[in-house]
């Protein structure tokens, strides 16, 4: 199976605790499980992963969580080499806050992408004012990314 590292983007914790409900879960389905979060997820290397997940919440307006800042401006300046890798999305958001829903989780994607990493399946967006478990609706969704894997 793959092994996995969640990179968590948070303010508030909510995308923490879907990446940790994460990290309980999935390795039952036979995946090794990684979290990157606080100071961890702005540093983290990429080289020798396969298979990253991108779990961020969006704030302010429209903005990344401060502690993936760092490497969302790594990717942007550097533009490293990531076609060896896969990786998914799974952003929160206020759907309140219409032209800048789940923001973060698709600033990431982009950032993924240029650099030439290869997208497993559609990206989640959570609604907090629809869904008050988000962690459940990512674990429902990340039982399905990883069969693609």
């Amino acid at each position: 199976m793959s092994n996995i590292l969640i990179i968590v983007g948070t303010e508030s914790g909510n995308a923490q605790m879907c990446a940790d409900h994460l990290a309980d879960n999935l390795p039952a389905l036979g995946h090794e499980v990684e979290v990157a979060a606080d100071a961890d997820a702005g540093s983290v290397g990429l080289d020798g992963r396969e298979v990253v997940l991108v779990c961020t919440s969006t704030h302010g307006d429209g903005e990344l969580p401060d502690n993936i800042i760092p490497l969302a401006e790594r990717l942007r300046t550097e533009k490293p080499d990531l076609s060896f890798l896969s990786y998914g999305v799974i952003a929160l958001g206020d759907q309140t806050y219409k032209a800048t829903f789940c923001q973060a989780g698709k600033d990431m994607d982009a950032l993924f992408a240029e650099c030439g990493a290869s997208k497993v399946g559609e990206r989640l967006e959570i609604d907090a004012c629809t869904q008050p478990l988000p962690d459940e609706e990512a674990l429902t969704w990340a039982q399905e990314w990883v069969t693609m894997l």
